[in-house]
């Protein structure tokens, strides 16, 4: 099992609840012409926030994270609300033993985790294998301009009373990539609180490089939008959609 994000995930959904989750439905939604009966991969759905809401939308909803912990919150959500949904443990770039789905969905800069460009088109390849005809995939990555500027605006703080959190950002080894490191302390019992650490590397590529990885893995790309606005993105983008079809 891989423990990756162990203190992370205990802590994840807290810190999600500005994330327009049902901006995402809409876009969903939309893309599929409908979501109720659709077969939907969630790739990277983390604690499964977006999942559940996609099954409450009436979807078949299969969930895949690289976090063993985070799967594990997901599940007993999922089962806390009787919703019938699966959940595996893969990296996305290795996803195999799945087709005929109608949606693949890659939420919230997930797929900048991947290190490099071979990993985002095995995960491209994968998918694609896993779509039925017609399939959509639809996801955002960082902008170029997130990466390069506003991350190394660090340091980023954070303070809700249990939570509290500081984050410095460094110039990552490849282009486009950031290195941050994050030191938590949240609140337990006794009023003390108590201190984890984090270390996350992401990274991105420009627009026409996602494009170019897509069409190689077979994709017609339906619309390039930035974000949340049906508007294409600008040189101060800072989150970019994909909307593509098999």
């Amino acid at each position: 099992m891989n423990r990756a994000y162990s203190d992370f995930a205990s802590v994840y959904d807290e810190l999600m609840t500005d994330i327009p989750y049902d901006a995402y439905i809409d876009l969903i939604d939309v893309a599929a012409g409908g979501i109720a009966g659709k077969r939907v991969l969630d790739i990277g759905c983390g604690t499964g926030l977006l999942s559940m809401k996609l099954a409450k939308a009436g979807a078949q909803v299969t969930g895949i994270d690289l976090s063993a912990d985070m799967l594990a919150i997901a599940e007993e959500r999922a089962q806390s609300l009787s919703l019938p949904m699966q959940f595996f443990e893969q990296p996305m770039q290795q996803l195999n033993d799945f087709s005929d789905y109608d949606i693949a969905v890659i939420a919230i800069d997930s797929l900048n985790y991947l290190p490099n460009r071979e990993d985002v088109i095995s995960t491209f390849r994968h998918i694609h294998s896993a779509l039925a005809i017609g399939g959509k995939l639809i996801f955002d990555v960082h902008s170029t301009f997130k990466t390069d500027e506003i991350f190394l605006e660090s340091p980023f703080t954070y303070d809700n009373g249990r939570i509290a959190y500081i984050w410095v950002t460094d110039v990552g080894e490849e282009p486009h990539s950031v290195y941050s490191e994050l030191a938590f302390f949240v609140k337990v019992d006794n009023g003390l609180f108590r201190r984890f650490d984090e270390v996350h590397a992401q990274r991105t590529f420009p627009v026409n490089e996602y494009a170019d990885m897509l069409l190689d893995a077979g994709f017609s790309i339906e619309r390039i939008f930035a974000d949340w606005e049906d508007e294409p993105p600008n040189e101060e983008s800072e989150r970019i959609f994909f909307q593509v079809r098999k």
